[in-house]
């Protein structure tokens, strides 16, 4: 007895995957807005689906972006690739412990986050010590890594997500320095992966980008190694997410018949924010500048010549995925203007200029592409509802709150925007879960 053929995909235009597109933490707005512009680049992406499908991977997202597969907003083929018809497989069982570590990274960062802002205490010091560690490689290096061995479909892959994950337990149990090591190995392993795909696939720069991104969380894993302050490790960690994403978002733009002209541009952006990340070695002041303009020069190519610009003005999750992305290179902008203005900033600033690039950049761009990650990762499907647009707007409106109160030195506003913030991911989060669970009860039961 077979099993029900999947539901014809929404229209989009993702790297190597012919489905729609929703957009990226690394690469979701890919779907057409336009139905033309999507519609070509979906055939034209076709004919090479079977050989790239695991040559990118989503993001985080991030991130979430990961990086995403070529879905009804835009995401990355790998995620595609690995993500059953439909939605209907049997749910990946096996890779749920591979989550625990990165589940609990962002439950033990959020509740540090609280009591930075000193609204809540912490079972644990290190929940509040670690928080951007815990939050940053924990629990998105940890989903990139895992997404990026589902697309590999390599079993010595699955390493990294797995030394992230028992990395993050330990920084939380305040092992610090087991915690270090396990996070830098696993940054070591995804960039193994990243080796692999240009050795035995068709090389290309937009895994390239995302190599450069890996090789940064390594080298900041070094740095740390070598008892550097967590400060000193945020353009390495920043790089990383930026670089993973800024690549999926490459790759579908070449679908989308990006001029190879302009993708020089976002490789030149991607150069001067690792010129940046290297300069802050020794130079701190001047690295973290050019940084800035490295990001906010990326934030311009992003808006510019990503497919989001036409996507916004389609439907349904095609819409919200672009939404995602655009709101997320707004604050992306906002982040390396702040950076490259204020250079290594203190205070306030400090915690503005963070928060601008991984809140609301990066988790921008796990809202967007959470409907096409989890499908790829988990093998459950996450149907779109407009019901995600509240959790994304409080984000959005609470961040806005906290970089106001930072700039402006009041703490009340800091304070209400960040407890804010965290309401909106836990609000995101129970959208998820309960969507998933809904489309589960109505998937027809596999025959034994």
């Amino acid at each position: 007895m077979s099993r029900p053929s999947p539901p014809a995909p929404p229209p989009g235009t993702g790297r190597a995957a012919p489905a729609a597109p929703p957009a990226d933490a690394a690469a979701p707005a890919a779907t057409a807005g336009t139905a033309a512009v999507p519609a070509a680049a979906d055939a034209a992406a076709a004919p090479r689906a079977a050989a790239e499908a695991a040559e990118v991977s989503p993001a985080a997202q991030v991130a979430g972006l990961s990086a995403a597969p070529a879905d009804p907003a835009g995401v990355s083929p790998a995620t595609t690739a690995a993500r059953p018809a439909g939605g209907s497989g049997r749910p990946a069982v096996a890779r749920l412990p591979l989550l625990a570590g990165a589940a609990l990274a962002l439950v033990a960062g959020l509740w540090g986050g609280l009591a930075r802002l000193e609204v809540a205490p912490v079972p644990r010091e290190a929940f509040a010590a670690e928080h951007g560690p815990l939050m940053a490689l924990g629990f998105l290096g940890t989903l990139i890594a895992l997404e990026r061995a589902v697309s590999l479909r390599r079993r010595w892959a699955y390493a990294a997500p797995a030394l992230g994950g028992l990395g993050a337990i330990a920084l939380a149990a305040g092992l610090a320095q087991a915690g270090r090591v396990a996070l830098t190995a696993a940054a070591g392993w995804l960039v193994a992966c990243y080796v692999v795909v240009v050795l035995e696939r068709r090389p290309g720069r937009a895994v390239g980008v995302q190599l450069t991104g890996a090789l940064a969380w390594y080298g900041g894993g070094l740095l740390w190694l070598r008892g550097h302050p967590v400060a000193d490790l945020v353009p390495w960690t920043a790089a990383f997410l930026v670089l993973t994403i800024a690549g999926e978002r490459l790759e579908l733009a070449h679908v989308a018949f990006l001029r190879r002209r302009a993708a020089d541009g976002l490789i030149a952006t991607a150069g001067l924010l690792v010129a940046g990340v290297l300069i802050s070695v020794p130079l701190p002041g001047a690295g973290w500048r050019v940084a800035g303009v490295g990001m906010l020069a990326l934030a311009g190519w992003l808006a510019v010549f990503d497919v989001a610009r036409r996507t916004v003005r389609g439907a349904g999750l095609t819409r919200f995925t672009a939404v995602c992305l655009l709101g997320g290179y707004a604050w992306l902008a906002v982040g390396g203007l702040l950076w490259a203005v204020a250079a290594r900033p203190d205070g306030g600033l400090y915690d503005a200029a963070l928060h601008a690039v991984f809140l609301g950049f990066v988790m921008s761009m796990v809202f967007g592409h959470a409907p096409v990650i989890l499908p790829a990762v988990l093998r459950v499907r996450l149907p779109y509802g407009p019901a995600m647009y509240g959790p994304l707007a409080l984000l959005h409106l609470a961040l806005a709150a906290r970089v106001a109160g930072d700039l402006a030195g009041i703490g009340p506003a800091r304070a209400i925007g960040g407890v804010l913030g965290e309401v909106a991911l836990a609000g995101f989060a129970c959208c998820a879960v309960a969507a998933a669970l809904r489309a589960r009860r109505r998937v027809p039961k596999e025959p034994s």
